[in-house]
């Protein structure tokens, strides 16, 4: 039986043998506690009360990204986990403005299923390295093509919130940069929710990116 410490984690793929066999290898991880769902089975998602819900990106009968969207309104509490082989730039955007918590790639080991399910469980945005690397590069692009005209010379930001800014684009945790700061968790997260509203970004991952931006155009 789950305990209120358990993560309970939803697995939303339309290949039984995939999911069944998912849900198997969660279950026996200490704190872990998987329901395999059949996409579109709403009930079967209410009853798994999942704190992360893995959707599987080549849904055969669903469009995941309406799926994703949707899951924002049915299962409001659950931070969503993409799974794919290989996403295009494109579809990383689309899914980051869905609201997704994080990627997996299917070809990723089980440890790394189970991290990124207990950093995203954590509140946590997980992308894979090579996922972060290829996205960048097309950052990198489309400012070169833009040129520094287009960075946001509107918006103001304290020496501390371009402080947090620039380490959260270095990956940093708000505990990393807290400490890297010499200052208080829950205030670095106050810098991070005001950074969000100036620039009207709802991510870490977005944040990042527009860190990355910045270097380039500086």
């Amino acid at each position: 039986m789950p305990t209120p410490d358990t993560i309970r984690v939803a697995i939303l793929d339309d290949n039984r043998l995939v999911r069944d066999a998912l849900a198997k290898m969660l279950n026996a991880v200490a704190g872990m506690h998987a329901m395999a769902v059949l996409p579109g089975d709403a009930s079967a998602l209410a009853r798994a009360e999942a704190h992360v819900v893995l959707l599987d990106v080549g849904l055969r009968d669903e469009d995941s990204l309406s799926v994703a969207t949707g899951l924002r309104t049915s299962a409001p509490d659950a931070r969503l986990v993409v799974m794919d082989v290989a996403p295009t730039n494109e579809e990383i955007r689309e899914f980051v403005n869905a609201g997704i918590a994080g990627f997996v790639l299917k070809d990723a080991t089980f440890d790394e299923f189970v991290t990124t399910i207990q950093h995203v469980a954590r509140g946590e945005k997980v992308l894979p390295p090579s996922m972060t690397e290829s996205l960048f590069t097309q950052i990198a692009r489309e400012v070169r093509g833009r040129g520094r005209e287009e960075i946001a010379d509107a918006v103001r930001m304290t020496r501390r919130e371009s402080e947090v800014i620039e380490l959260i684009g270095e990956g940093l945790s708000n505990k990393e940069i807290a400490q890297r700061l010499d200052i208080a968790t829950h205030t670095v997260k106050s810098h991070v929710r005001n950074v969000m509203e100036k620039l009207a970004l709802h991510t870490r991952l977005q944040i990042a990116a527009y860190s990355h931006r910045e270097s380039l155009g500086s």
